[in-house]
């Protein structure tokens, strides 16, 4: 990672979310952020984040069974399919990551799964995929490393902060579960 992308943070793992609003900054990426009660799911963040305009996601941290790691960041109304998905990304079958995992590689527990974290994962072990429905949003609102936030930036940011990381997006249609699955 060159000096341009390397993390404000450098020394600090998993960074905070003054490391995160701090590496935005940097890269002149603006952001916006509300703070809400804790959640834990897309139901409980519907109910307490206001107004926030903008698409919304659900973040799923997932493992094929080769082990590799995959980050999908969907529209928060998507219905994913497990089943297909891998046959889309290209990998073998898919199963949720194990919490421990999700805190050894992305530094974020469960309920705070965000793009954002991708910051934490300095080794590259993390693949990422933005689905194409999402992408359609003008701003993309997420958790910033914690759940008692969302931080609101374009979405043409989101794929340069994600690039500025190393960990280049891949945008892709993502099938999703047909009605009476």
């Amino acid at each position: 990672m060159d000096e341009l992308h390397a993390p404000r943070h450098s020394d600090r793992w998993p960074a905070s979310p003054d490391d995160l609003f701090a590496a935005l900054d940097d890269l002149k990426i603006a952001h916006r952020t509300v703070t809400h009660a804790r959640v834990f799911s897309v139901e409980e963040a519907r109910r307490h984040r206001g107004e926030i305009p903008g698409g919304h996601t659900k973040n799923l941290f997932l493992k094929d069974k080769k082990g590799a790691m995959v980050l999908l960041v969907a529209d928060e109304e998507a219905s994913i399919n497990l089943k297909t998905l891998h046959l889309v990304l290209g990998c073998q079958r898919l199963s949720f990551g194990k919490p421990e995992t999700l805190m050894a590689l992305l530094g974020v527990e469960p309920g705070s799964v965000t793009p954002f974290a991708i910051i934490n994962d300095r080794e590259g072990r993390v693949g990422v995929v933005l689905d194409e429905t999402l992408m359609a949003h003008e701003t993309l609102s997420f958790h910033p490393l914690d759940n008692t936030m969302t931080t609101s930036i374009a979405t043409g940011d989101l794929v340069a902060f994600l690039s500025a990381q190393g960990h280049a997006p891949r945008i892709l249609a993502i099938p999703r579960t047909p009605l009476g699955d």
